[in-house]
């Protein structure tokens, strides 16, 4: 049976993949840039990736006939002003592409719509399930609340602020009361719920056995971390402060923080738990889920993150549009050093950025994306999602990887913080040598004048990189003046 599988490259897409096959399915896997989708050598025959763009009625003519069951886990936390309308359109794209084809089952992953008054996002969730159900296929809506599991916009938003503020000055929202559940309660879920009659045509709430406030929620991590955390709300901080608060606090982007502050202020609390008798599912407890998602951190078992969509950053592009680095009307710095070891070295880049650092002068780096946080950019603390595995797609602090072949030893980086133009860097191991390369492509005057004014910094950090990149002994851990 065919499995058409939208939002691949998502969280949540990226995590069921493995199930679905197990269960025998052959899943198409529709994604709107295929140089982002990489996956597990052994499931390749399992699956089919199609390139389509949801807005784009000609695409979705790629999508097969004889497909037997779709997900939509596809949905924006865009700020643009009219992501609502786009959202809609996307889905009747979808149903109308669905309609054409031999569906049975169309099962949709949304957020809990128990209040009268839903935030914008909600609110365009909900238009999306509507346009969903009309098709001429059978539909199930599952309505999920706050996500526990490693790499979970949520989940990380919670160790940020309790990991590294002992004490909270906390807006009203914290008082909020939701229902959350583990990342793994949902994947089942959605596995089980396919080709199900007794969910046909219906939606569901779907949460964790518990109902808390979010200030609970943040000390029922501390807990499980042993610290000790004192929370004070107060009621004159405004949905802007609270968003700044969030976004200079934890990893989050700020276009991210304001969708999710706004969807806080919402209580989201399952109307019943049927869904859990009908799939015979008892979801696990919100400490438990915290613990299964601590350990799965620490063995560095993170599938999937949030930081590694595009909405982490302030771009929306094909990889294959930037791929090709520009020479004319750029600035380069070029530097090429003699190789000790390549295969150090290539752990060594391979490891670059998040808890490894940048190897050189790392308090320039921090001090780079501290501004670029000042500038409503997305710095440096969102990281990276493994410590030793990259694909092309993940964010590694404030950089896109474009391309990424180990065997090859060429990794090429994509900038996405706040810049008067467009920047990459690459490493290239070839014939003994490493070449680093950086390059510029300025907009305008203001473009040419950030080139120049930043470019004494450069004989330091670049030198200072690529040197502790090909250093036999490891990286340098000396300052920036040091050489």
């Amino acid at each position: 049976m065919k499995i058409l599988l939208t939002g691949a490259t998502g969280y949540i897409g990226k995590r069921l993949i493995p199930g679905l096959i197990k269960k025998g399915y052959q899943v198409i896997c529709c994604v709107r840039d295929a140089n982002r989708f990489e996956t597990n050598e052994s499931y390749k025959e399992h699956i089919t990736v199609l390139e389509i763009d949801l807005l784009d009625r000609t695409s979705l003519k790629r999508i097969p006939d004889d497909i037997d069951g779709a997900y939509y886990l596809v949905h924006s936390m865009s700020d643009a002003e009219d992501y609502q309308d786009l959202e809609s359109r996307s889905a009747i794209n979808f149903r109308e592409a669905m309609n054409r084809t031999s569906v049975r089952h169309v099962i949709y992953l949304g957020g809990i719509l128990n209040d009268e008054s839903l935030s914008e996002h909600l609110n365009s969730r909900k238009k999306v399930e509507q346009e969903l159900s009309k098709g001429s296929y059978h539909f199930t809506a599952l309505r999920a609340s706050i996500i526990i599991g490693s790499g979970s916009a949520s989940f990380e938003i919670i160790r940020d602020l309790v990991e590294k503020l002992p004490v909270m000055v906390a807006p009203r929202w914290l008082r909020t009361r939701s229902q959350p559940i583990a990342i793994s309660d949902v994947i089942r879920m959605l596995e089980q719920t396919m080709f199900n009659e007794h969910t046909f045509d219906d939606n569901f709430d779907i949460g964790g056995p518990e109902i808390l406030s979010y200030k609970n929620m943040l000390l029922g991590f501390a807990r499980i971390r042993g610290l000790t955390r004192y929370i004070y709300i107060v009621p004159v901080m405004t949905p802007k402060l609270s968003s700044y608060w969030l976004y200079f606090i934890t990893a989050t982007s700020y276009k991210l923080a304001v969708a999710l502050v706004e969807s806080m202020k919402v209580e989201v609390v399952c109307r019943d738990d049927r869904i859990n008798e009908i799939l015979n599912i008892q979801p696990v407890g919100y400490e438990q889920a915290l613990r299964k998602t601590q350990a799965a951190i620490e063995e560095n078992r993170i599938i999937s993150s949030w930081k590694d969509a595009f909405v982490s950053g302030d771009l929306d592009f094909q990889l294959s549009e930037f791929i090709n680095v520009p020479i004319h009307g750029c600035f380069r710095d070029k530097r090429i050093k003699p190789v000790s070891s390549k295969e150090k070295t290539l752990e060594r880049i391979w490891r670059i950025g998040g808890k490894s650092g940048w190897y050189y002068a790392n308090w320039l780096w921090k001090i780079r994306g501290f501004i670029d946080k000042l500038v409503g950019g997305v710095g440096l603390r969102r990281g990276r999602t493994h410590d030793s595995n990259i694909t092309a797609g993940n964010a590694i602090d404030f950089w896109r990887v474009l391309y990424a072949n180990k065997q090859e030893g060429r990794l090429l980086l994509f900038a996405e913080m706040r810049l008067p133009g467009e920047a990459w860097l690459e490493f290239r191991l070839t014939d003994g040598y490493l070449e680093q390369t950086a390059t510029f492509r300025p907009k305008g005057v203001l473009g040419r004048l950030y080139w120049y004014m930043v470019f004494p910094l450069h004989g330091f950090i670049f030198e200072g990189l690529i040197s502790s990149l090909v250093n036999d002994n490891g990286y340098l851990s000396g300052n920036a003046g040091k050489q």
